[in-house]
């Protein structure tokens, strides 16, 4: 039955994309994050369906008269020379078939990414591109958070099996990411009942990523909270918001989680800590002796064996940073830390222009809590090796096409879109005013 729902759905909606390429877009969106076919047991789970909507919707993008835009700002030209870089690194890989395989993966994920930034090239859009983010990642949040109240805290929370964030960590880290959009939404909103939905979502999210037990997602939620109470308009709502949050956790969470968090300060005597710090130490020893780094997939024997400091622990290298540098090389991390500094300065330059218009309070909270979501991402992706998770990147897309919005479209002559709802009248009245 799930597959037949989801069938009608996705083909129903193509020849749709065809002429409406932005909505192949959200329906990307939709699959990349939420993964709804890996949640159906028949032909649908194995079917190439974001590859299909994805083709088509490059179709649309070529046909249809729909705007559209590539913006080469500094974030995109870093970014593409990072994925030559990593092309280039793969041609020196120590795993070079494994290696070759991950990048197809990367460069996938980049088009996708470059489809999206084409296609967002107004307020609205935006606005609907994260309402699909966070409906979609949302679900396993609001899904997670009951499930972690109903059951105490005993069991894990996971993701959708065979997706980037299958495991508890990566979910947890994808959900710390999520809580700040949800945010952005909630003081968009005009509509009371939405706002309340959205205000109640936001401490179910934090307790579905407590629920994963994941010490990351802790160390990132504890981070992640700080600056988003110092980023936020309401500080004493969000601060209300944060505290009920946590006296929830306080109240739910049974011993066995805090044992585990209590790992943390003794990681000395825990075998997972210890082995994601011999893996950092290989990447630094690969990165020291290869200028190309040892390439994608390089977290095996064979490495282990000539850069390891314990060759007898192998595991993967559990760390944004860390993942790059030993794969990529020093050049490697120093383009992908460039590129989340270039982002975040993006993201404070919109604020500062948003300060000094009053119709363009949507574009500082936009830009606040992307920071907020960027902090998440590499706090939690410390202890994660996340760092071609495609979300990170469209949210470096949402900062570029929001500048571009702000500063060269004309944002004064548009209305919140939340606002438009049941509001035509309001909408011809204004138009009218500004045609006069």
């Amino acid at each position: 039955m799930r597959d037949l729902l989801l069938a009608t759905v996705v083909f129903g909606l193509l020849p749709f994309v065809l002429k409406r390429p932005f909505w192949g877009i959200l329906m990307l969106t939709w699959l990349g994050y939420m993964n709804p076919h890996l949640l159906c047991y028949g032909f649908m789970y194995r079917a190439p369906v974001v590859m299909i909507v994805a083709v088509v919707t490059m179709i649309g993008m070529l046909l249809s008269k729909e705007a559209k835009k590539m913006i080469w700002s500094r974030e995109m030209i870093v970014l593409v020379i990072f994925i030559a870089w990593m092309a280039i690194t793969t041609t020196q890989a120590f795993y070079f078939d494994p290696a070759v395989e991950q990048l197809i993966k990367v460069c996938k994920i980049q088009i996708l990414t470059a489809m999206a930034l084409i296609m967002l090239t107004s307020r609205e859009r935006i606005h609907q591109f994260i309402w699909i983010i966070v409906l979609s990642l949302g679900y396993y949040g609001l899904k997670g958070g009951i499930f972690t109240i109903v059951h105490g805290g005993v069991y894990r929370v996971q993701g959708p099996g065979n997706s980037f964030i299958a495991g508890n960590n990566e979910l947890a880290l994808a959900l710390v990411m999520t809580i700040p959009l949800i945010r952005f939404l909630h003081l968009q909103e005009g509509r009371k009942m939405i706002k309340i939905a959205l205000g109640f979502a936001m401490p179910l999210v934090a307790i579905a990523a407590i629920g994963s037990q994941s010490r990351g997602a802790l160390l990132g939620l504890a981070i992640t909270g700080a600056i988003f109470w110092w980023k936020s308009r309401n500080k004493f709502g969000t601060a209300a918001l944060i505290a009920i949050a946590v006296l929830l956790i306080v109240a739910i969470m049974p011993e066995q989680w805090y044992q585990r968090m209590d790992t943390i300060d003794t990681y000395q005597q825990d075998d997972s800590a210890m082995g994601r710090i011999n893996a950092w130490g290989t990447a630094i020893n690969v990165a020291n002796h290869r200028v190309f780094g040892g390439g994608f997939e390089m977290w095996h024997d064979y490495v282990y064996s000539l850069y390891g400091p314990d060759p007898s622990n192998v595991r993967d290298a559990h760390s944004i940073y860390f993942k790059v540098l030993g794969e990529h090389g020093y050049i490697g991390l120093f383009l992908f830390l460039l590129l989340l500094a270039l982002t975040w300065l993006r993201c404070s330059s919109i604020i500062r222009i948003a300060k000094k218009r009053p119709d363009a309070d949507w574009a500082r909270d936009l830009a606040s809590m992307l920071q907020v979501s960027m902090v998440g991402y590499m706090s939690a992706g410390a202890f994660l090796g996340l760092c071609y998770f495609d979300y990170i990147y469209h949210l470096i897309a949402v900062a570029v096409a929001a500048h571009h919005v702000l500063t060269v479209s004309q944002p004064a002559s548009d209305t919140p879109v939340s606002a438009r709802v049941g509001a035509g009248s309001l909408e011809s009245t204004a138009g009218a005013m500004r045609l006069r």
